[in-house]
């Protein structure tokens, strides 16, 4: 299956999204992905010890304390501490790992793909659904200043 075929089915199929080390600063990179997902239908379940609540959903420690059924961990955290994210992502029954862009590990890839997990790896949730879904207008990403339509260019007219 190609790279867009998978994400499409991951972002399609899997809409209840635990994500780790997501913050409560709305200026870091997991708060933003994170209300991006949740205004486009995602639940966000936010996993982080420092906080109770984070876009109005219950926050918790970890994966193991979520009282319910987790499709996709998105994981906001140094690869260092991924293997152990992995593990428990198969313990808790998630279908995909998804690591967040820059954060790869080949420990915690083989760990999820042997217990037969999808793993995503270097992607941004945000910047995927985004791309794929037609939501980079969000937040005035889609500008139109940069553009790979080529521009025609007007009529040559001479004067004289």
């Amino acid at each position: 299956m190609s790279d867009i075929r998978l994400l499409k089915q991951v972002l399609q199929q899997h809409r209840t999204i635990a994500v780790v080390g997501l913050s409560a600063d709305w200026f870091r990179p997991s708060f933003f992905a994170a209300k991006y997902m949740q205004a486009h239908g995602y639940r966000i379940i936010p996993v982080n010890p420092k906080y109770r609540e984070i876009l109005g959903e219950a926050c918790y420690p970890d994966l193991a304390s979520i009282p319910h059924p987790i499709d996709m961990v998105d994981v906001f955290r140094k690869p260092a501490d991924t293997p152990a994210i992995a593990a428990e992502a198969v313990k808790v029954g998630a279908k995909v790992l998804w690591l967040q862009l820059g954060v790869v590990n080949e420990e915690a890839d083989r760990i999820a793909t042997q217990a037969g997990l999808t793993v995503v790896m270097d992607r941004c949730v945000k910047i995927e659904h985004a791309r794929l879904f037609g939501g980079l207008g969000w937040f005035g990403v889609n500008t139109g200043v940069i553009s790979a339509q080529r521009q025609v260019p007007p009529a040559f007219t001479p004067h004289g």
